[in-house]
């Protein structure tokens, strides 16, 4: 009975402690949110009285960005989510508090320019340097420094996401392949909350889609083989994501260049693509979104199938040139017009395979099925929540162990026939498909030509004797 009291007072406090410091830290969190959003859409809203159009900045903020991240502090560089999820891993939480003006200054300028790049990304590394800054005050040792860092992450994803539940579970998903991290999740989930109660508190709105999708559970077999070619086509979408963004990133890394003038070229090129082609590919692209998950079917008749196609590749070079941002937004763009474009060939519920694919090709890409199922529903509605899970778990497994972000652990193998190796992150470790497995595919391979050239005889030689 003693040992019992025991426990339970010892959880209570515990409970109670993390109760008052990720309240906290959400709060400062969501603030600090709320500036970075506001002062984003002031800058959005600026670009009108340029007199010209806002991309032909483009070449000169990306070489401005460059500088300030290289000068000031170069962990802001790239996606910030990356940045933090290797901090957590390698670092113990610790992030420099640099890291929270240099953020928000460089993915600004980055996005009122037109990089395509994201802000999610930017409010998780925004909201962990806040919460690595706390525990530093508080003297934390490393275990208490990384828990109130994974809550600063979560608290970011909500307040941005303008979801906060699948904010904070993305938070602790995304840390680990497999793994959600159930020491924090009380605490993620309070400070995600927090978060986003405190940047609704100063006027940051949220967008949230009806798309007018209200199905009973009665058994509809097409339209569940529908989702699961779906899912199918967005695992692959998903891989081609990643591959493209770490191709185009490599090529320009090691492209013997001076990195100003790189940035100015690439920085050329997209303007000049934009003039020409379209400047949807530019920005945060949420007005594209918009459309992609409008009902109405005359909103996505402007959505052309290689838009994700090209979305990919704009967001690829802004990153790869010196922009700094986010690519969560660019994935939900991805998503949402391949999802447009799947429903344009099956001719029917384009609006929902765009919403199928604004949360699938999020758990393709960064591994975070459960959090993609509850923002469906979160954005979508609950109807949304069989369907999705059924395309967002597919997009999970046919992705494989690869993701947007190179630091996450591995801690699940997709399938029964693939061993993992020891490794730190997906970068680094071995994985390797099981030898025995190979050989019967090939077996049966063989045993299907065979058969398949023995039947053809036959019917050549029953041809001739006619």
């Amino acid at each position: 009975m003693r040992k019992h009291v025991a426990e339970q007072t010892v959880i209570f406090f515990s409970v109670t402690k993390w109760l008052i410091l990720s309240s906290a830290v959400g709060i400062m969190i969501g603030a600090l949110m709320s500036l970075f959003l506001n002062i984003l859409k002031n800058a959005e809203e600026l670009r009108g009285d340029l007199g010209f159009s806002y991309y032909f900045l483009l070449p000169f903020a990306l070489m401005l960005t460059l500088w300030i991240v290289r000068t000031f502090d170069k962990s802001a560089t790239g996606h910030g989510t990356e940045k933090v999820i290797e901090a957590v891993h390698k670092r113990e939480g610790k992030i420099n508090i640099t890291v929270i003006p240099v953020k928000l200054v460089a993915t600004v300028i980055t996005i009122f320019a037109g990089g395509s790049v994201g802000k999610e990304g930017p409010g998780a590394q925004i909201g962990a340097g806040a919460a690595s800054f706390a525990a530093s005050i508080l003297n934390f040792d490393a275990k208490d420094r990384k828990k109130l860092v994974i809550c600063g992450i979560s608290a970011g994803f909500a307040s941005v996401f303008g979801t906060p539940i699948a904010g904070a579970i993305f938070g602790i998903e995304v840390l680990i392949i497999g793994v959600i991290m159930y020491d924090v999740l009380l605490p993620s989930f309070i400070a995600g909350f927090a978060a986003f109660t405190t940047a609704q508190f100063f006027g940051v709105d949220y967008t949230y889609y009806d798309i007018h999708f209200y199905k009973t559970l009665d058994l509809d077999l097409l339209l569940i083989g529908q989702v699961v070619v779906a899912g199918i086509f967005f695992g692959i979408v998903s891989d081609a994501m990643i591959t493209g963004l770490s191709k185009i990133e490599k090529f320009l890394k090691n492209f013997n260049y001076n990195l100003y003038l790189k940035a100015f070229v690439v920085g050329l090129c997209m303007v000049i693509v934009s003039f020409f082609l379209s400047d949807k590919y530019l920005g945060l692209g949420l007005g594209v979104i918009e459309d992609a998950l409008d009902p109405n079917a005359f909103f996505s008749e402007d959505i052309s199938w290689y838009d994700f196609i090209m979305k990919i590749i704009f967001t690829g070079l802004t990153l790869g040139a010196g922009g700094s941002g986010g690519v969560v937004t660019p994935i939900f763009y991805v998503g949402a017009t391949s999802g447009v474009a799947f429903g344009h060939i099956l001719g029917d519920n384009v609006a929902l395979f765009a919403a199928l694919g604004f949360v699938s090709v999020l758990a393709g890409t960064t591994n975070s099925p459960i959090a993609s199922i509850i923002m469906a529903v979160e954005l979508f509605g609950v109807e949304m929540a069989h369907y999705a899970g059924l395309s967002v778990v597919i997009a999970f497994l046919i992705t494989g162990h690869r993701s947007v972000f190179a630091s996450q652990k591995i801690a699940l193998t997709k399938a029964e026939n693939i061993d993992i190796g020891e490794g730190s992150d997906i970068e680094h470790t071995p994985i390797s498909v099981n030898t025995e497995d190979i050989e019967k595919i090939k077996n049966i391979r063989s045993k299907l030509r065979y058969k398949r050239l023995k039947w053809q005889v036959k019917n050549f030689k029953s041809d001739k004797r006619l």
